[in-house]
């Protein structure tokens, strides 16, 4: 059952790359601003450190901006085309 499944997901993912392609980065994203945000509360108050406050707060904002925008807009526009 596995590996049917598995290789329904790689169908998936060859059907789709772009979008594939999107996911991965955000949950990669995710991982990272997740990491970033334990080191900066670890490391203290963002006066000492407000280059990452200001990094965490600039991903969030560009996953943000991604989800929002830029995919609705390839999904409206250039995904019909593709199909």
């Amino acid at each position: 059952m596995a590996g049917g499944s598995l290789t329904t997901l790689l169908a998936e993912v060859r059907a789709h790359p772009i979008a594939a392609t999107l996911e991965l980065g955000s949950v990669v994203g995710c991982a990272l601003l997740f990491l970033a945000t334990l080191a900066a509360l670890a490391s203290g108050p963002p006066t000492l450190n407000e280059w990452l406050w200001v990094a965490i707060v600039a991903g969030g904002a560009v996953l943000a901006v991604l989800w929002t925008f830029v995919v609705p807009l390839y999904e409206h526009y250039l995904y019909p085309r593709l199909s």
